[in-house]
């Protein structure tokens, strides 16, 4: 055995650039690959036998593929994306509407629970009308977002 081990101080700085180079361009590539077919997926305006035309390509030649779909459809990739990114940013906010307004409740709501504390004798008449012009007035529970408080009624 006159094999010398292989020291990492024998390893040359340049090709330790180099190898950190391809290891790179290596990721990313497959991340080019895969925003490739995410995008040949995502497409409304491609036809599923273009779909399946595009995916064959890029998977049976996939650096040719590749480099003609960008080429090809390259430039609407973008847009694609950030049309994506709109909708999905346009359906949070719409949730957070949503949600946010479940919890609210309408001048309507709190006065019928006033009108049934009210019938199941938990407070007076004279609580009832001045929780009532409370609720008519914007001060209540169901006070609507960006309305401005009023001074309250002596």
């Amino acid at each position: 055995m006159s094999a010398q081990p292989y020291l990492a101080y024998d390893y040359p700085l340049l090709s330790v650039f180099w190898s950190v180079l391809l290891f790179f361009l290596w990721i990313m590539w497959f991340v080019l690959l895969f925003r490739v077919v995410v995008d040949i997926f995502r497409d409304d305006e491609l036809s599923g036998w273009a779909k399946a035309g595009w995916l064959a390509l890029t998977m049976l030649l996939p650096f040719l593929g590749v480099f003609v779909y960008v080429v090809a459809r390259g430039k609407n990739m973008g847009r694609r994306e950030v049309a994506q990114a709109r909708a999905q940013q346009d359906e949070f906010k719409a949730y957070v509407r949503q949600t946010a307004a479940g919890g609210r409740t309408s001048s309507v709501d709190e006065l019928a629970k006033l009108a049934e504390i009210r019938a199941s004798g938990d407070i007076t008449d004279e609580e009832f009308r001045r929780a009532k012009d409370l609720v008519l007035a914007g001060h209540g529970p169901a006070e609507h977002p960006g309305s401005t408080p009023r001074a309250a009624h002596r």
